[in-house]
């Protein structure tokens, strides 16, 4: 399968859908290879973003904590 596409000012392009479903997912890697641009489907993200994380919570802390924020939200009220 092939398509061309135009690049738009901000850098942007569309994928045509019947590339996406192929794809499988909405996170794509780009890689330049001997002056070629590849674009791969990325399926599994657990560690990509991991520096990006302050703090390392389990599911139930995350949860106690957000159940904890919409509390202390009606504590406030008259």
């Amino acid at each position: 399968m092939e398509a061309m596409l135009k690049i738009f000012s901000k850098g942007q392009v569309t994928i045509p859908k019947k590339m996406r479903q192929i794809l499988g997912t909405d996170l794509v890697r780009f890689r330049v290879v001997e002056g070629k641009i590849i674009l791969e489907p990325v399926r599994n993200v657990g560690g990509i973003f991991k520096k990006y994380v302050k703090e390392d919570f389990s599911h139930s802390e995350k949860r106690e904590i957000a159940w904890q924020k919409v509390a202390d939200g009606y504590r406030d009220l008259p």
